[in-house]
């Protein structure tokens, strides 16, 4: 079986924005509330943060509890590990999700700053200044056979897609409109060219979009 790179759970509006911009430390989407996207998901039983019973269970559930399924590695782009810019002043932010980061995985951080490797629970993090398909060849040599996962943001999303690198993407589509902001598409129908779409509605409001190769 080939080693597929897979977009998952990867969140936008309706109008293609997946994070405003002026991220911060406080921010870490910039001026997008991330609640107006990601609400689908917080509210399905699967949610690894969930810290009461209950949650909604259906085809929302089925890709949150699905996320990690086959994924041996993850790459994802230096604003989605932390707010810094340039080259790093010290080596003691460790990325925004503490102690226990949900990666399970290898994780390869694209930077023009590369620092040392370092590993939180069962999640190491490489820092690594390469092209897309350079990166995407260490994640795959690191993923013992299993997929990689491509995990955003928004910028690093659309660079594997001009190199014609992405295998398959699951895009849940929030019915909000947050009017600017880093921008995935301007509409589904813009990556028709090289992929086949499927989009299924979801009582929550959001819609999943399910792209794979033509």
């Amino acid at each position: 079986m080939p080693q597929l790179l897979r977009v998952q759970n990867f969140c936008v509006s309706a109008d293609g924005i997946g994070a405003g911009e002026d991220q911060t430390l406080e921010r870490p989407f910039g001026q997008v509330n991330p609640g107006e996207l990601f609400a689908w998901a917080g509210a399905t039983a699967s949610w690894p943060n969930r810290t009461a019973p209950g949650g909604t269970r259906g085809l929302d559930d089925y890709f949150t509890r699905d996320f990690a399924h086959g994924i041996g590695a993850e790459i994802m782009g230096r604003n989605k590990f932390g707010p810094q810019r340039g080259p790093w002043q010290d080596h003691a932010w460790r990325g925004w999700w503490g102690d226990e980061p949900p990666f399970r995985t290898p994780v390869f951080v694209m930077t023009h700053h590369p620092r040392p490797s370092f590993t939180l629970s069962d999640t190491t993090f490489h820092f690594v200044d390469g092209t897309p398909e350079r990166v995407l060849e260490l994640a795959r040599e690191a993923a013992g056979g299993k997929d990689v996962r491509l995990g955003g943001g928004v910028t690093t999303v659309r660079q594997f897609l001009d190199a014609g690198l992405v295998d398959t993407l699951h895009v849940a589509v929030s019915p909000v409109k947050l009017g600017s902001g880093l921008r995935l598409w301007d509409s589904p129908e813009d990556l028709l060219d090289r992929y086949h779409l499927e989009a299924v509605p979801s009582p929550s409001g959001v819609t999943h979009h399910l792209f794979w190769r033509r």
